[in-house]
């Protein structure tokens, strides 16, 4: 595994071919990119202990992808396609960070990943033509390529609520939830806010606390994940047919293909008078 120092030369600047910020999922494929099939020297920063990406930060209770996951997986390999066995259709927390860390191992990628190493600036230099780097160690990198696979929701904004710096309880981020397993047991919780990581949350600390309070602004629209075992039939079909699957989830606009729901948001089956 890489050291999350990057050793300095004599001129205080270390070169690659290219530098990528953050070893998520588009991190760690554009590093097996770039490195093993373009063969540039690669550098990949992340503020992390480990692989991960979003799927290391966000552990909270609930955390889990609401794309079916042979579709939320890679497909630069067909060996891994079919080694991996996903263990339910919508894959939780825990299992997509075993994936990835099983991906970084298959393709020795660690090795070129400097863990716990945040970076803080970025600058275009003209006249090298190449991007410059600085961590919060104080580490500078130099590459004229530059790949920020930091995704759109990577720097988590804090509430602005007043009184928020004088409470007395234990207070929790999703985006930032602690490593280790949090007990809400006979506890009086409140939760704030509805979307995404709410809506995961929220069903799975009311099996804990003593009294569940949500606090919403503005309700969002969700319809039941039908989430369940993967079934073995399904897999060997999925295993089978994943040349024709990516293509035309890579045709498809939007989302990747998935099944057309059987029943409406009301309940009622659809093509049914009712359901116009």
């Amino acid at each position: 595994m890489s050291s999350g120092n990057i050793e300095d030369p004599a001129g205080g600047v270390t070169d690659f071919g290219a530098v990528v910020v953050g070893a998520g999922f588009a991190g760690l494929y554009a590093l097996h990119k770039l490195r093993d099939q373009l063969g540039l020297s690669v550098c990949v920063c992340e503020a992390g202990g480990e692989v991960g990406g979003t799927w290391y930060w966000n552990r909270y209770p609930g955390a889990r992808c609401d794309i079916e996951s042979y579709n939320y997986s890679y497909s630069f390999s067909d060996e891994l396609q079919q080694e991996w066995e996903w263990s339910e259709r919508f894959a939780g927390q825990p299992e997509l960070r075993r994936y990835l860390n099983y991906v970084a191992d298959k393709f020795d990628l660690r090795r070129d990943i400097r863990f716990d190493t945040r970076v803080v600036s970025a600058k275009y230099n003209e006249e090298r033509s190449a991007w410059e780097l600085g961590t919060e160690q104080g580490n500078r990198v130099r590459a004229p390529f530059l790949v920020c696979g930091t995704g759109n929701l990577s720097a988590p904004k804090d509430p602005e609520f007043h009184g928020l710096d004088t409470f007395s309880g234990h207070l929790y981020y999703t985006s930032r939830w602690p490593d280790e397993e949090v007990d809400f047991t006979g506890q009086r919780v409140g939760v704030i806010g509805t979307g995404a990581s709410g809506v995961q949350l929220i069903p799975q600390l009311a099996q804990q606390a003593a009294h569940l309070t949500v606090f919403q602004r503005t309700p969002n629209y969700a319809t039941p994940l039908g989430n369940g075992p993967m079934d073995p039939e399904f897999r060997r079909y999925i295993k089978a047919n994943y040349g024709m699957i990516r293509a035309r989830s890579r045709a498809c606009r939007g989302t990747p293909l998935r099944e057309r729901p059987a029943v409406s948001a009301r309940g009622r089956p659809r093509g049914s008078p009712a359901n116009v």
